[in-house]
Order: structure tokens, then sequence, then C-alpha cells
């Protein structure tokens, strides 16, 4: 073979290589410009929303945890329903919760609940189911009939509803703050000496604890109102109010002694009072309400450890 075919052959080989190569480049190309489009078509969800109870009934807690899977967007969370935005506290990294409290003056039903978070927004339905609530006959003894609430009074317990304090002070399920039976149930509407009270509910839970029997806080918290009958609370009667953080408070009513002062840090189980029947009450009683956001809960859930599952 002469050396000119010899680089006639080599030209050629050459040439065939490119050839295939050039194929199989191609190939790979293509392979590549399929495959890039699946990618790209699935982003990353950046909102995560969970609510509980699935079924919630007037006068529960509704718990509503946003996840941000892409902080990077945005960690501003906000929860709102209806007229009302609730704050969203961070529980974990990247991890956020607002309460929505209900109550027995609200109309059962659908709503729609707004959360945004990580550069999304999610409106979500929310179904609020009926429940109904027993009516009471209250006659209260000369002198107590009619009693009415003192401006203090009246701006001291708005303070206390007005509490927001970034920090969980509380962990798991709450205590209860008396040992005695319960004797009046949450959401209970009344009737005062034959009267209706319109716009009125039972907020909260009563212990017919026997007098000076002992009164705990049911989590922990910090005392922010103290107030006695002779400052003024006509209704309350001695009365202490405990803030548990991030909107949730608790209030305790008709109190004989009390046992803490305003800034004190309570623990849960310690004892805080005694059992009365201090302003306006018909006996010896404990009245305790739970607040959450300013709006009287049923505590039911909150003994049972299941309000921020």
């Amino acid at each position: 073979m002469t050396t000119t075919n010899r680089i006639s052959n080599l030209s050629n080989q050459f040439n065939a290589s490119i050839a295939g190569f050039k194929k199989v480049f191609s190939v790979a190309s293509m392979t590549l410009a399929v495959a890039m489009p699946i990618v790209l078509s699935s982003p990353v969800k950046a909102l995560q929303v969970q609510m509980t109870p699935q079924s919630p009934r007037l006068g529960d807690t509704i718990s509503v945890i946003v996840s941000l899977d892409n902080p990077a967007n945005g960690g501003n969370v906000t929860v709102s329903s209806g007229q009302e935005t609730y704050t969203a506290y961070e529980i974990a990294p990247n991890k956020y919760r607002a309460f929505i409290p209900t109550t027995p003056l609200e109309k059962p039903g659908g709503r729609t609940v707004k959360v945004s978070g990580g550069g999304e927004t999610k409106n979500l339905t929310l179904s609020i189911g009926t429940r109904k609530f027993p009516v009471q006959r209250i006659n209260l003894p000369p002198g107590k009939a009619g009693v009415k609430a003192t401006e203090l009074e009246l701006r001291r317990a708005r303070e206390f509803r007005e509490v927001r304090t970034p920090e969980k002070f509380w962990k798991g399920t709450f205590k209860r703050p008396n040992q005695g039976r319960m004797s009046t149930q949450y959401g209970v509407r009344r009737y005062y000496n034959g009267v209706f009270a319109n716009d009125y509910y039972h907020r909260g839970l009563d212990y017919a604890g026997a007098s000076g029997s002992a009164v705990v806080a049911p989590a922990a918290g910090r005392v922010v109102l103290v107030g006695t009958v002779a400052q003024g609370f006509k209704v309350h009667g001695n009365v202490i109010g405990v803030d548990h953080g991030q909107g949730v408070a608790s209030i305790f009513m008709h109190l004989r002694q009390i046992s803490v002062k305003e800034g004190d840090f309570v623990q849960p189980g310690q004892k805080i009072g005694t059992v009365g029947s201090t302003g306006a009450s018909t006996g010896p009683h404990l009245h305790w309400g739970l607040y959450v956001n300013g709006k009287s809960v049923d505590p039911m859930p909150w003994l049972h450890g299941t309000a921020e599952k």
C-alpha cells in the first residue's frame, strides 16, 4: 500500500469517528433536553399547612401549623380568617403555629383560613360544627343581683385578655386547677333572676371545691393580673390572671385567698390561691377561664392534651 493510500484510509477513519461522535452527542443532547423540563416542571412547595382538630366544633381551639420548605423566599408567616389576623409564632426552625379561637356566639359552618409564607399563599376551607350548649337559671341573692363591674375591673380584665408574649411557657397537657367536681361546663347560656343574658356564655369551667381548698396553676406562666374585692373587683372577686405565652392565658375568679403577686412565674401544680365565694358568686367555687388570642375557649381539649396536636 502506498503512502497516499494509507493517508486516505486514516482520513476516512477519522471522519467516521467524528461522525459517530456527533451522533452520540446528538442523542445525549436530545436526552438531556427531554429530561431537563421534567425537573423544572416540579418546583418544591414552599408552604405546608396542617390544621387540627380535623372536625372542630364551636368552642374549640384550632391549631394552624405552617412549615416552610423554602424559607429563602421569606419567613414572614401570616394566618387570618374573616376580619381577624392571628400571630404565627415560631415553634421550631422554619415551623410556625397560630391559634384560632372559636366561641358559642359564632355561627357554625364554613370559613376561609388564609395562610401566607415563603412567597406562597393558600386559602383553606374550614368547617366548624355546631354544638348545643345547655341553659342554666341562676338566682343571685340580694346584694349580688345586678352587680356591675367597675371601670377598673373592666380595664384590667381587658388588659389581661390583650397580653401577647412570644415565648411559650406551657408544656403539654394542662392540669386541673382544683380537685373539686366540675359543677358548670363551658359554654352554658344563662338566665339571671329570670332574665336571659344576651351575648353571654359561661366563659370557663366551674369547680365546686370546698372553701379554702387549693387552687393550682394548670400550666407554667407569669402572673399578669392580681385583683381584689377591696380594689373594686365586684364581679370577678379576688382574681388571678396567668399568661402562658403565645396568646394563651388563664383567669381564676371568686378566690378566698391569693398566694402570688404580679410578676411571679408559676409552675404547673403550684398553689396560687384558695377557693372562695367573692364577687358575683352564689357559693364557694372556682371559676377557671382559658383565653386564646383574647377569646374564651373550652379548656377541656387543653386538659386532654388535644388542643395543640
